[in-house]
């Protein structure tokens, strides 16, 4: 693919150098010039640059703003025509030339932002299918919630490249954050101001492109299920650490990444038999049980360790269970094991 896009750039440069060539030695005003075809091809190679640097800007842009902004354009041309013909009376052709060039640039440059803007306010059957193209195409796109951006760990996979296409975080989100970070309630506003740094940190990130989506629901008040319902419509993923929302959205048919789970995958594989050294730091909820932790975070349960507490002891696996919350280990002491074996 990559060489097929390398043929098609040589080409476009070929055929604007020649055809700039051509054009310059044909020209009657500059066929006394005998650097005029070399000024053509030159000016070909310009033209064929700028080209492929507004290949690149267009790339950027969303599907559906560059469909409302055509549409845009389109339509205050034709308003700046229209408008035009007023002035057709005027016996100076220059001024009526003049005229019209000035309602074009004016119009069609309204027309365009105007477009681009307000495409997203239609509710047109939906845009989902524009979105799914453009995932076909590479950018495929996610959108933030306000748990996984306050959680802070997606900027860390951000920076290590795991996670690629485009980040949606939507206008909605952004002032939940900052109704967060703007409570009289010291813990929400650490949590509020540490969501807002996490998308500056995202936004500086040059691996992937970040996105605020203006578009709302004025129909939808809870954010959830305004998240659901942008995701639908762009036919995008949803990142969240949320797990009543990441149901409810696959409920839905909307794929969801959470951290939560990813997390989980990522932990050490630990297997029934493996003998591990662990310090007991606290009793269990039964009876003589004892609770150490892996480095990760792992709860490890102890038979018979209560009586151990601070102290480093060595375990024998003997079960991993596997919760919505995360895996529970539980042990045996190691000396246990032995006298067992034994007996």
């Amino acid at each position: 693919m990559r060489w097929a896009w390398l043929i098609l750039k040589i080409m476009l440069f070929g055929i604007c150098s020649v055809g700039g060539y051509f054009i310059g030695a044909e020209l009657d005003s500059l066929r006394q010039i005998r650097w005029a075809p070399w000024a053509g091809l030159m000016g070909g190679m310009v033209i064929a640059a700028l080209a492929l640097s507004v290949e690149k800007i267009i790339n950027r842009i969303p599907l559906k703003v560059l469909i409302g902004g055509t549409l845009g354009l389109v339509l205050g041309l034709s308003i700046a025509k229209l408008i035009a013909y007023g002035f057709t009376l005027l016996e100076d052709t220059a001024i009526r030339v003049a005229i019209f060039i000035i309602l074009s640039c004016i119009f069609g440059y309204v027309g365009m932002v105007l477009g681009s803007i307000k495409v997203e306010e239609l509710r047109l059957p939906n845009w989902s299918w524009l979105s799914r193209g453009m995932s076909r195409g590479g950018h495929s796109t996610k959108i933030l919630d306000t748990s996984v951006i306050i959680d802070g760990r997606i900027a860390d996979i951000v920076e290590t490249g795991f996670i690629g296409g485009i980040l949606v975080i939507p206008e909605f989100v952004l002032q939940e954050l900052q109704h967060i970070a703007d409570s009289s309630d010291p813990t929400r506003k650490v949590r509020g101001r540490r969501g807002l740094d996490i998308i500056k940190r995202l936004q500086l990130e040059k691996r992937i492109e970040v996105r605020i989506d203006r578009q709302d629901f004025d129909n939808i008040s809870d954010v959830d299920a305004k998240l659901v319902a942008l995701a639908l419509s762009m036919g995008a993923k949803i990142v969240t650490n949320d797990y009543n929302l990441a149901k409810v959205a696959e409920v839905q048919g909307i794929t969801v990444l959470n951290i939560n789970q990813l997390a989980n995958a990522l932990k050490p594989v630990v297997l029934p038999g493996e003998v591990l050294r662990l310090q007991i730091l606290k009793e269990g909820k039964e009876q003589g049980q004892g609770i150490a932790y892996l480095e990760d975070g792992t709860m490890v349960v102890v038979e018979n360790a209560s009586r151990l507490l601070g102290k480093e002891v060595e375990v024998s696996v003997t079960s991993i269970l596997q919760t919505t919350a995360g895996r529970l280990i539980f042990t045996i002491l190691r000396d246990v094991e032995h006298h067992r074996q034994q007996h």
